[in-house]
């Protein structure tokens, strides 16, 4: 979930990129989940790592620039581009974040997970 955007930003991912996508504030994520019964167990912002994801997208989709303009065409080509690499800068100041939510339905008062993030992972 992207925390920060511009309004100008949002005009270009909404008329561009994601149409029809809606990327909300991430308390309401929360506010969502814990409505109908969900308990947050774990935030962790990915900000950095997103930025790399999106250098190694952006390469590739470069790389294979022949093929992609053949597919979508031109102007499209420079769309997805222009967004990863924006996408990329970004993250990479801090304007941009993405955050990996747990929620977890308990039953009986437990949430069955395990304890710590270490646990998650290994799990």
């Amino acid at each position: 979930m992207v925390l920060r955007r511009l309004w100008k930003v949002d005009a270009f991912i909404d008329q561009y990129v994601f149409p029809d996508g809606k990327l909300g504030p991430f308390y309401e994520v929360i506010h969502a989940g814990e409505t109908v019964g969900f308990e947050t167990r774990d935030v962790e912002s990915l900000r950095e790592h997103y930025r790399l994801t999106l250098g190694h997208w952006l390469e590739r989709l470069e790389r294979c620039r022949k093929e992609a303009v053949a597919i979508v065409g031109e102007a499209t080509y420079r769309v997805w581009r222009l967004y990863m690499t924006a996408s990329m800068h970004g993250f990479a100041t801090g304007r941009l974040n993405v955050l990996q939510t747990l929620l977890a339905k308990p039953e009986n008062g437990r949430a069955n997970l395990p304890l710590t993030r270490k646990d998650l992972y290994c799990a």
